[in-house]
């Protein structure tokens, strides 16, 4: 299993690509969200559409589901998108039950219902995999349970979106956190039962309120920050991880391999 951050940037951040992810095992690849500059930062990576066969969506922000609709028209109008046997394939979409009607709704029905006159739904393009209660899916063989973190509120109701926890071939146990406030209260759990911590981490002089910021994490004990590599952060200089007690700063592509 190798994982990869095709970025590692902020929503707004003009550098490293939006903070999306390519998972690898047993020659598959899934890509975690897909952001409006999917096209490019896979094309950084060396990768085309052809090369991924599943795509797992954790919110609704546009860093994580603005590459959407390129996924979609890009796969069903791309002759080479077909299985071993020749036949036209479908990504696998994984996604939290709630939030598939919302993601066709409000993110891509606009461009992509109807196509010359053919009337279209989310499962026109993709092979949709509805995660239920106590959300979990399976990729080759590996269990992804999907954690609830608390990224914003909606209307007085917390905004769905779901981090992954999972324990890889060699048996370490990852969380990844995708977005979620500065609430460790709510998933301390996953971070203590976690080997390694993926963590999103803003460093602006102002804080937004919805992501974790660097000052706020290096108030956590330094048995967790120990295993915390951190990401999805802004434009400009960062303060050395390392000496603050993280294991450091992911980079733009690179690669963590847990074979």
């Amino acid at each position: 299993m190798k994982f990869q951050f095709l970025g590692v940037g902020g929503a707004f951040a003009r550098e490293n690509f939006h903070s999306n992810m390519v998972l690898s095992l047993n020659g598959k690849r899934l890509l975690i969200d897909a952001g409006g500059d999917i096209r490019f930062s896979l094309a950084a990576a060396g990768l085309k559409l052809t090369d991924l066969h599943a795509v797992y969506v954790s919110h609704l922000h546009g860093d994580h589901v603005g590459g959407m609709e390129y996924l979609a028209l890009g796969t069903k109008f791309n002759p080479a998108f077909v299985d071993d046997a020749g036949a036209k394939r479908k990504l696998k979409l994984f996604i939290k039950s709630n939030m598939a009607r919302d993601l066709w709704n409000n993110v891509m029905r606009g461009g992509t219902a109807t196509i010359q006159g053919e009337v279209n739904t989310l499962d026109t393009f993709f092979d949709v995999k509805k995660c239920g209660h106590n959300g979990k899916f399976t990729f080759e063989g590996t269990n992804f349970l999907l954690v609830q973190t608390v990224h914003y509120v909606n209307d007085r109701e917390l905004a769905p979106s779901y981090g992954l926890f999972w324990q890889a071939p060699n048996g370490q146990k990852v969380f990844l956190t995708t977005d979620t406030q500065f609430a460790p209260a709510s998933i301390v759990t996953f971070y203590k039962q976690a080997d390694i911590v993926f963590h999103d981490c803003e460093i602006g002089p102002f804080k937004s309120g919805v992501h974790a910021h660097f000052t706020d994490l290096c108030t956590l004990p330094v048995e967790l920050r120990a295993k915390m590599w951190l990401y999805h952060y802004n434009d400009g200089d960062k303060l050395d991880a390392v000496e603050h007690g993280f294991a450091g700063w992911v980079k733009q592509g690179q690669e963590f391999d847990f074979s």
